[in-house]
Parts: structure tokens; C-alpha cells; sequence
């Protein structure tokens, strides 16, 4: 069982204490003072491209902020620009993380930069970012963006515009169920500005608030909007429980109409076994046809990680007064929490990340308070925090995320209590290409870079040729490993060597370096 494995690495990771050192890295090429690299030539590496296709060994020069060679490099060439002896590493795209969270003019990317991703992409799960003064004006999005634009940030950042920030933004109240044509108005013509503004799409958070209280004909008004600007529709989806999966994709299909879809993340809580993956991917290549949409994303990791108001019935959560629920349904809430925990590999299977109880399960809670765990939860509440949720099954999940059309991607945040933030590409290489060879170098590859940046629409990243912006990672595989852990989570990877954000040396040596990131727009 999932659970019990997950359990048993966390409780192993708490007894070993500290992280393994980050071993130096032998490159260290420092920007000049004078505001930048003017190039590079990486020579003598293994060139994966991005594309899927096979290993090659090749020099690149690099340009400004694009790749402007690749083949044999004649020292003429060379000369003026920061030459690397690559030693047979690989050379490959800086990775593209379709889900993310946090916000670049308050947060650092370090623990990205240390895993390969040059890319991010937030406004996920039906939340866009916004400035803290114009959060819910009509044009928050594309004021946060232009923000960021001028901010020079440490990663490059692309962003959806969130169907719950939308509904906010629109004038419509949280537990509104059948907005007016109206409201519906207003959100498609604020959806069609933050497109415009360069947003990629839409989110949808619909196991959240107030996502969860959308019905088909608000989401499905959208999707129109979507697709005029080629964006996606991502959606993290009204279920993710093996019983309901299926339902919950077929909605994302009829919401996101002429749009294509993209179901963030990938899982089934509950299921059990390969065969439940099989059946899973069958179905969805069924909706699939001879296209390419629905696509999915997925992370290396059994335990999700989000608030524990997943664990609450609806009627306790907001704008419902919780106070008077617990007053006047308490014996009933109790009862549903009681099964509800059960049903989820139980209270030993919640692992607090944030609150009083960080680093302990509601297991460990329940018996240091003598209580019943259900009667903890109520007193806790559906606001009370976020915690790690082993609810997954390992084998299931890892056949998931073998799949060409699924992408790699983390969740997480800078500091986030999940080692996804941290650890995800780095544990991804490490078990499935290098350890275990489940998958090709270059397929892991692909899967992190053109893979996302077609489901995106980003046309200059996630390969390596001629003419492409210049996000690159150089690295020995063998020498990649994933140090973040449940107990500490934002453990940095190591094996990158160096990693450029448009030409510029963003890590190196273990260390940040120059602040190379965009505001991406799509065209």
C-alpha cells in the first residue's frame, strides 16, 4: 500500500537528520560587471535537444540570449565569449514547470533554478496573482504582469488567468452557483484582457472555492474566449477520487469546447495498481482521438498537497459561517470527517505542513491531545492550514507519469512544505532515467521541455537549435539527486552545474547568480 511505503520513507527521513552537502561544482563562470554575459560556447557536450530525439555530441554557441550555433565551433568564433569545457555532460533546455505557485516580485526561485527550471507558470488552480492594491479590478492580471516585466525576475514566467479570480474580479459572490448573462458578460470580457495582455489560457480550481460552486454553463461560456486566443484551458479538476475521475474529465472536455484541455494533475485517489493507469490512459486517448488535447500533467510524488478543507464537506465551507455549522451540525461534521479520513488511508496518512501541527499527522495530534481525530479536525477547520495527503498509490502514479502525453511538472512554491517543490526534476531523472532507465534520458527530457512548451504555445523554448532562446542546463546525470524530503522540503537538488535564463547565468556552483528571467506573453 501507498500510504504505508510513504510513511515509512517519512519516517525514515526524520531519523537521518541532516542533508548530504551539495558537492562543488567544478564550473564557475561569474558575470561581468559590466551587466551580462555577451556569450558562451559549451563544447564537447552531449546535446539532448528537447525533441526526443537521440543523443548527439556537438559544441553551441550562444549569443545574447539565443542560441545562434550548434556543430563544431571554430576558435575564431569564439572568441570574446566564455568558453566551457563540457566534458561529454549533457547540455539540454531549461525545464518548463507547468504548475506553479508563488509570486516572482515577492519570492526567490532558488530551489527551481537548482532542479532546471528556467520556466514557471502560475495562476493556477483557478487563482490569478495580482497586485495587493488592485487585487479584484477588472485589470489586476495584467497590471501584476507588467509588474513583473519591470522586475526582472530569477525565472522566466508565463501565467493563466484564474477562473475564481475571474468571478471576483466580474463582481460575482463566492457562493453564486448560476451567475447572471450579465456577470457571464463580464468575466468573458475580462478573460478576453488578460488574454489579450498575454495570458496562456484559463485555470479552474473546481474542488475549491468558489470553483466548486461553477456549473458547466458558466465554465462552458468561457471556453469560446479561450480558444480565440489559442490558449488552454488547465483545470485542477472537481475530483481526482478513481470513482469520479472520469466524470471530471469529461467536464473539463465539454467546459473548455473549441479550447484544448489540459487536466493538472493526473491521479487517482483511491485507485490501486498499473491496470487502474492502463485503463486511465485508454480513456483518455479515447477523448483524445487523433489530436492531442486532453494533455495532463503529474509530479514524482504520492502525497498531494493542499489545505485541509478537501477533507470537509461543502456545506461547512465558506461563505458558509463554519462557527455556526460546527454550533448547530457539529455531531454530523464529526460523523463525516470520521469517514471521510477513513476513506483517505486515515489520519496517519495527513501530514500537517503548515500551522501549530507542521511536521506531525493528524494521528500524532489526535494522540498527543487525547482526542479523536475527527474532533481535532473539527476544532482545526477548514481553514486551519495545509498538509501533505497520502492518498496515492505509487505503482498507479508512476505508470501515469510514464506516459509521452503527460508532463512533468511540481505544484509547488518557493518554500513550499512539499519536497515537490524542490526535489521534483531532479527525483524524476534520477529514478525513472538514471536508477531505474523506465524511460530514455531523452524522453525524461521531452517530457520537462518542448512537451510543455507546445501544451503552453511558447514557440523559441524547450528545444535546443538554432535561433532559440538560450534557457540551458548542463549536467552529469549520474550526479543528480533530489536531497528534499517531507521533513524538510526545501532541501536543494544538485547535479546542475549551470543553468542560463536567456544567456545568463542564473545558477552555478550551487549558487544564484544573475536575475535573467521574462515575463513570457503569448503572442
Amino acid at each position: 500500500m501507498h500510504s504505508a511505503w510513504s510513511r515509512r520513507e517519512f519516517l525514515g527521513a526524520l531519523a537521518a537528520g541532516t542533508a548530504t552537502a551539495l558537492a562543488p561544482s567544478v564550473l564557475r563562470a561569474r558575470t561581468q560587471a559590466s551587466g551580462g554575459a555577451a556569450g558562451w560556447v559549451l563544447r564537447d557536450v552531449r546535446l539532448v535537444d528537447g525533441t526526443g530525439a537521440p543523443a548527439r555530441a556537438a559544441d553551441v554557441l550562444v549569443r545574447g540570449d539565443r542560441i545562434e550555433r550548434i556543430g563544431a565551433i571554430a576558435a575564431g568564433e569564439a572568441r570574446g565569449l566564455r568558453e566551457v569545457a563540457g566534458g561529454g555532460r549533457v547540455l539540454a533546455p531549461g525545464f518548463i514547470d507547468l504548475h506553479t505557485h508563488g509570486d516572482p516580485l515577492q519570492d526567490a526561485y532558488t530551489q527551481y533554478l537548482a532542479m532546471g527550471v528556467t520556466t514557471i507558470v502560475l495562476g493556477q488552480d483557478g487563482g490569478s496573482p495580482s497586485l495587493p492594491n488592485v487585487r479584484r479590478a477588472p485589470d489586476s492580471l495584467p497590471a501584476w504582469m507588467d509588474a513583473v516585466a519591470h522586475a526582472t525576475p530569477d525565472v522566466n514566467v508565463a501565467t493563466l488567468s484564474g477562473h475564481g479570480t475571474l468571478r471576483r474580479r466580474a463582481g460575482i459572490d463566492d457562493g453564486t452557483r448560476r451567475p447572471s448573462d450579465a456577470q457571464l458578460e463580464r468575466m468573458q470580457a475580462i478573460l478576453e484582457r488578460d488574454l489579450r495582455a498575454g495570458a496562456f489560457g484559463m485555470s479552474t480550481g473546481l474542488e475549491y472555492v468558489p470553483g466548486r460552486y461553477a456549473e458547466t454553463r458558466e465554465l462552458a461560456s468561457l471556453g469560446p474566449v479561450i480558444a480565440r486566443h489559442g490558449g488552454v484551458e488547465m483545470s485542477h479538476m472537481r475530483s481526482e477520487d478513481a470513482d469520479d475521475v472520469r466524470a471530471s474529465i469529461r467536464e473539463l472536455m465539454a467546459a473548455a469546447g473549441p479550447a484544448r484541455a489540459h487536466v493538472s494533475h493526473i491521479k487517482m485517489v483511491y485507485g490501486k495498481g498499473e491496470q487502474a493507469a492502463e485503463d486511465l490512459l485508454a480513456f483518455l486517448r479515447g477523448l483524445r482521438g487523433h489530436g492531442s488535447s486532453p494533455t495532463a500533467d503529474c509530479y514524482p510524488y504520492e502525497a498531494s498537497y493542499t489545505g485541509v478543507g478537501i477533507v470537509f464537506p461543502e456545506w461547512a465551507l465558506p461563505p458558509t459561517d463554519y462557527a455556526q455549522v460546527v454550533a448547530a451540525r457539529r455531531d454530523e461534521l464529526r460523523a463525516y470527517l470520521q469517514q471521510r479520513v477513513e476513506k483517505r488511508n486515515g489520519p496517519g496518512a495527513l501530514l500537517f505542513g503548515t500551522g501549530p501541527h507542521a511536521g506531525r499527522t493528524l494521528e500524532q495530534v489526535a494522540a498527543e491531545q487525547g482526542r479523536p481525530f475527527a474532533d481535532v479536525l473539527v476544532d482545526i477547520g477548514p481553514g486551519g492550514g495545509e498538509a501533505a495527503h497520502f492518498v496515492m498509490d505509487k505503482a498507479l502514479q508512476d505508470r501515469l507519469l510514464l506516459d509521452p502525453m503527460v508532463a512533468l511538472c511540481t505544484d509547488g512554491s518557493p518554500g513550499g512544505s512539499h519536497p515537490r517543490s524542490a526535489g521534483s526534476y531532479a527525483k524524476f531523472i534520477e529514478e525513472f532515467a538514471v536508477r531505474t532507465s523506465r524511460l530514455s534520458l531523452e524522453e525524461a527530457v521531452r517530457k520537462a521541455t518542448s512537451f510543455p512548451a507546445s501544451i503552453l504555445g511558447l514557440a523559441d523554448r524547450g528545444t535546443i537549435r538554432e535561433g532559440a532562446r538560450a534557457d540551458l542546463l548542463l549536467f552529469d546525470p549520474a550526479k543528480v539527486h533530489a536531497h528534499a524530503d517531507y521533513v524538510h522540503p526545501s532541501r536543494q537538488a544538485e547535479g546542475f552545474d549551470l543553468v542560463l535564463v536567456n544567456g545568463q547565468p542564473a545558477f552555478e556552483a550551487g549558487e544564484r547568480s544573475a536575475r535573467a528571467g521574462r515575463m513570457l506573453r503569448r503572442a
